[in-house]
């Protein structure tokens, strides 16, 4: 069996002198790879063809045959690492969270530990005959959160 360990390593080196990073390598049963990539400014087909060929010239499917996948995270799936929620700064998420709220709001901030976003919900303050929108900051820790994705729009 192809360890995940060792894709992972060629990946990094495939990558060194890249903009591009990793988002997830997979060995499923049957040693079949599945490598995701994702760059700040919008990931290229040669960069996944490039990947995809140095880690076919490292490995050998005379010793161990194997099935590879190279390709971008798609821009409907959920993040998986700090800096896709980074890239994602100023655009519209949508949020699932544990406890089963869904909502969509502006992503403004993410660490290490937590992200921020901002929702707009409509309150009437008193005196108010109408509700108003309010801006709302909501501080979320990675782990209360089944799912984080970029929010298309189709206007």
């Amino acid at each position: 069996m192809i360890v995940k360990d060792t894709v992972y390593k060629l990946v990094e080196e495939a990558l060194a002198d890249s903009e591009s990073y990793i988002v997830d390598v997979i060995v499923r049963p049957g040693n079949q790879i599945i490598v995701e990539l994702d760059n700040d400014e919008g990931m290229d087909l040669d960069e996944c063809i490039r990947v995809n060929r140095f880690i076919e010239e490292h490995l050998d499917r005379e010793v161990e045959d194997y099935e590879l996948e190279v390709g971008s995270a798609g821009v409907t799936s959920p993040f998986k690492i700090l800096r896709q929620y980074q890239k994602n700064i100023g655009n519209e998420v949508e949020v699932l969270s544990k406890d089963g709220r869904k909502f969509t709001a502006m992503l403004k901030d993410a660490n290490e530990d937590t992200f921020t976003v901002t929702i707009t919900k409509k309150v009437k303050l008193e005196g108010d005959k109408r509700k108003r929108d309010v801006e709302e900051d909501i501080v979320l820790p990675y782990d209360a959160v089944k799912y984080c994705k970029y929010q298309i729009r189709f206007k």
